[in-house]
């Protein structure tokens, strides 16, 4: 198993330097999420090779891997030019994986959920030509349904992965995203089983708490989607439920810490995460084996 940090509440922090960072953190993995020098959100990665074999070299010696890439981008919105640019970065991205040494990337299935019959036909579209891509460079793809996705269900986006049909397609069950992906954790990572790869590990509010009132926007009824990415604690997710399905399951995949709510306090927010997810994967009948890089 590998215990990693999405370091996003550190993107101010140079490239080159970050490793050293979450070095001091405790952590020996980075999940690499867009920042703006390396793969920013939606648009082209700003990285050269010369750039990505440094950071490579930095990640060597401050002993950290980089457990998995995660690019976004419109591979599968309703506008056909925002598809075709994105499978032109997805290809990109694939090819920085590949020059660090990454076996794996992850993201969203992303697109409109007003819109899902169209985005569908987009997504099988892209898959279609970048899994190719996949399979050539050796890179395995892990896909979370993300609120407000043109599929936010967990159980439904299982048998979406499912229908890719490759052994380098798995799922990613996001903690916070709890409440928008069928609040069922349990029968979600049963019914995942060995698709099951990577976790994301924070904890959020339920929208749907308080007779739908637990958040309220202005006007009502506007189209929103909201959730938090908090510490361990201070939302409503079902931690204990969370640690015991993966055990069920027999997870030995990427756990990734991927809290966004407390760039004040980022240092203590990450050290707090790391220290409490061991404790949790410590109550296992048997433990498991964290692995460094």
């Amino acid at each position: 198993m590998k215990l990693a940090l999405d370091p996003y509440m550190f993107r101010d922090v140079p490239l080159l330097e970050l490793p050293a960072i979450v070095a001091e953190l405790g952590y020996e993995w980075i999940e690499l999420s867009p920042r703006e020098d390396f793969t920013p959100f939606f648009d082209h990665p700003r990285v050269d090779d010369g750039t990505a074999r440094r950071f490579r070299s930095e990640l060597t010696a401050a002993g950290v891997g980089v457990s998995s890439l995660l690019p976004l981008y419109r591979w599968s919105g309703p506008d056909e030019e925002d598809r075709k640019a994105a499978v032109r970065y997805w290809k990109r991205a694939i090819r920085l994986a590949s020059l660090l040494g990454v076996d794996t990337m992850n993201s969203e299935f992303n697109g409109n959920p007003r819109d899902a019959a169209t985005c569908e036909r987009q997504f099988w579209q892209s898959m279609d030509e970048l899994l190719p891509v996949f399979e050539s460079e050796g890179v395995r793809l892990v896909l979370e349904p993300h609120p407000d996705d043109w599929e936010e269900d967990g159980k439904r986006a299982i048998d979406l992965i499912r229908g890719i049909n490759s052994p380098l397609v798995s799922f990613l069950y996001c903690a916070p995203h709890t409440f928008h992906q069928g609040n069922d954790c349990a029968a979600i990572m049963a019914k995942a089983g060995d698709l099951l790869t990577m976790v994301h590990v924070a904890d959020s509010f339920d929208h749907t708490g308080s007779s739908g009132l637990r958040y309220i926007v202005n006007p009502p009824g506007s189209q929103v989607t909201v959730h938090q990415h908090l510490d361990i604690g201070q939302g409503e997710v079902d931690f204990d439920e969370f640690f015991r399905s993966l055990e069920e399951v027999g997870f030995d995949g990427i756990v990734t810490t991927c809290v966004f709510a407390w760039e004040e306090r980022a240092r203590d927010s990450s050290t707090f995460m790391r220290e409490r997810i061991a404790q949790y994967l410590a109550g296992w009948k048997t433990p498991p084996t964290l692995v460094s890089p």
